[in-house]
């Protein structure tokens, strides 16, 4: 049985370059980058040319990238320390964003006090603005997270607006990027966020290696201590493998950038058509979304609901419900339950998202599958 891969906003295959450049490293490059051996140097040599690499991709310069674990450890520690070290007293944020900025947000307001406010969701999943101008008239010392693309819907907010609007009111802004770096142009001279995380694994890099983006003389103090690795900002011996194979698969992603989103673009268009062809009722969830996101709902009874998933792996098939960190959950999704009604909801939503590896006929297995429940 040919297995069928439609679930890479949870996790992207790693591309074969990137795993032969980690390899390279693990057997010769050993050594631990705070030593003052030739061992040591020249893993630090890597770790610091990695660096301006990332920072070239995104237009920063490389003292703004700081190497952490994943997304999840960098969301923590901006936030952690945006409210601890730099006085943030509200944070404004949206019910839809990733539980890595959500239950962050709520264990701060639980522990400091602090206001958070939710800013309005349009039906179509995106941001409303309006709202975040009256939210942004509140004086308070204000951060705003607002992540650039959702990971179950694929909305798509308008980041240079929304960092124009912070600037405006002089509130930072965070934005959880997870999602869209590697897989769309970047660049922090003409969009000036003041913070922004991304992770390795969702652009064919491997799981474990992350990086933050943190504006020059932010203030931003450490989340744990140690050692003085990445700048004093993150203690603990780097995972050198990791970091080289992360950089690695960020070149290659823009490098390829343009022909392979044509790629996806045209299978996410197929897969639309088909829906709409096999299943009429059919609804799109969230409006103009990212090209390699497409979620939909379903009409099909709702006692099949709980069995979809399971049927299509059964026939090699992996797409997802929602955010794969909460896919042993029995609760509708966070994200859908702010968009959908009660009805809808009690239908199946799928979240099916491509990579440059499929193919139309990956769609058509999918599709063919479907009609069979």
């Amino acid at each position: 049985m040919k297995k069928i891969y439609l679930d890479n906003a949870s996790t992207t295959p790693i591309r074969p370059e990137v795993i032969q450049e980690m390899t390279k490293v693990l057997s010769e490059d050993f050594g631990n980058p705070s030593s003052t051996h030739s061992f040591g140097r020249s893993a630090k040599v890597l770790i610091e040319s990695v660096r301006k690499s990332i920072a070239k991709q995104l237009n920063a310069t490389a003292s703004e990238i700081i190497f952490t674990s994943c997304g999840t450890e960098a969301n923590n520690w901006i936030l952690r320390s945006a409210v601890k070290d730099l006085k943030v007293k509200r944070i404004i944020t949206s019910k839809i964003e990733h539980h890595a900025v959500l239950h962050t947000v709520e264990m701060l307001q639980h522990e400091f006090g602090i206001q958070v406010d939710f800013v309005a969701i349009k039906p179509t999943g995106e941001i409303d603005f309006t709202d975040l101008v009256e939210l942004l008239s509140d004086t308070k010392k204000t951060l705003v997270s607002l992540m650039h693309v959702n990971n179950e819907i694929g909305t798509v907010l308008n980041m240079e607006k929304a960092v124009r609007l912070c600037q405006a009111h002089n509130a930072l802004f965070h934005t959880d990027t997870v999602q869209s770096v590697g897989k769309t142009e970047i660049d922090l001279q003409n969009c000036p966020v003041d913070f922004l995380v991304a992770s390795a694994h969702k652009f064919h890099g491997p799981k474990g290696a992350g990086f933050a983006y943190v504006k020059k003389n932010s203030g931003l103090q450490p989340l744990f201590f140690g050692g003085e690795q990445e700048k004093g900002f993150r203690a603990g011996t780097e995972a050198v493998h990791q970091i080289v194979g992360m950089a690695k698969a960020l070149e290659l992603a823009y490098e390829h950038l343009e022909e392979e989103r044509s790629h996806i673009s045209e299978l996410k268009n197929y897969m639309m058509e088909r829906f709409e062809i096999e299943f009429p009722e059919c609804k799109f969830n969230g409006e103009d979304t990212f090209y390699n996101i497409l979620n939909v709902n379903l009409p099909l009874a709702e006692e099949k609901t709980a069995m979809i998933l399971f049927n299509l792996d059964m026939k090699g098939i992996a797409v997802s419900r929602g955010s794969a960190c909460q896919s042993g959950s029995v609760k509708p999704s966070h994200v859908l339950a702010e968009i959908l009604d009660d009805e809808e909801l009690k239908k199946p939503s799928l979240r099916i998202s491509f990579s440059h590896y499929n193919t139309k006929e990956d769609v058509d297995a999918l599709l063919d599958a479907l009609k069979t429940l």
